[in-house]
């Protein structure tokens, strides 16, 4: 398990904790809610006010955390879905229905490459400048098949702007 790994299970585990918590206090809250009586018993007020007042200062507080770790862990899956390998941004981006199609395509164009280049034409689906202007393009897989799937929205869920066709072999 690489450090990374790590850091995510341990903040996955945290949130964890956090919820169970959130969960305790809410549990805590409802039930002097529903027992208001024991607010206004002499013999039971004074635990009960503290007890609710502690329950509720605690439930803030964690509910920060709790946003606040829902943050972290949504800007790494943001980065990780940003830098994933082709193939896994290109089905991610065209879908189950399109991913073995836009994966033919890209595999003629580019062989998969980021990098690939003919002339004026570019990336994974090799869109030439015009193309790029219209529908957009960037340094990763991600950002260069959502660019080709504008394109492909466009033309009708067509493949017919590309010179390979998705019925070209895919290895």
């Amino acid at each position: 398990m690489t450090k990374t790994e790590r850091r995510v299970e341990s903040l996955s585990t945290r949130l964890e904790q956090k919820l169970e918590a959130a969960r305790k206090y809410r549990s805590t809250i409802r039930f002097f809610t529903s027992h208001r009586w024991l607010l206004s018993s002499t013999a039971h007020q004074n635990k009960a006010e503290t007890t609710l007042q502690r329950a509720r200062t605690r439930l803030q507080r964690v509910t920060k955390t709790i946003a606040a770790i829902r943050r972290v862990l949504r800007k790494r899956e943001a980065r990780r879905v940003a830098n994933a390998p082709p193939k896994a941004a290109i089905c991610t981006v065209f879908g189950r229905r399109y991913c073995g199609q836009a994966l033919a395509v890209s595999w003629c164009e580019s062989r998969h490459s980021t990098r690939a280049q003919n002339g004026q034409y570019l990336g994974l689906f090799q869109m030439g400048s015009s193309e790029r202007r219209l529908f957009g393009h960037g340094p990763t897989a991600r950002k260069q098949a959502a660019a080709a799937h504008r394109y492909f929205v466009v033309s009708g869920r067509d493949w017919s702007p590309w010179s390979c066709k998705p019925s070209y072999a895919y290895s």
